[in-house]
């Protein structure tokens, strides 16, 4: 059984125990959070929402925030001695997927 969520402006399949990194939630380290934008269910029978399935959520627990690999954004312009470097860094959740309730 797996489905889709759509999460932070992106859609992800989870299947239970999977863990993902999705869009810093906000949310401490430990508890349970329940995603509610359910857009597919598959099981025995396919479930597909418009936009959304009603009554269809996802319980995940929350592993902790993490960060991602560092993207260097280097601004140069020539014969004029400008350049300008800066670095970012993602925020992330961690979320490992305890159940979908269809």
């Amino acid at each position: 059984m797996y489905a889709i969520i759509e999460t932070g402006g992106k859609q992800y399949k989870v299947s239970e125990g999977d863990v993902l990194r999705v869009e810093k939630l906000g949310v401490e380290a430990g508890t349970s959070y329940t995603f509610d934008q359910v857009l597919l269910v598959s099981g025995d029978d396919v479930k597909v929402g418009a936009p959304t399935v009603s009554g269809a959520t996802v319980d995940a627990d929350i592993v902790g925030d993490v960060k991602g690999k560092k993207v260097v954004v280097y601004k140069y312009k020539r014969k004029t001695g400008y350049h300008k470097k800066n670095g970012h860094r993602q925020q992330y959740t961690e979320v490992k997927i305890t159940k979908i309730n269809a």
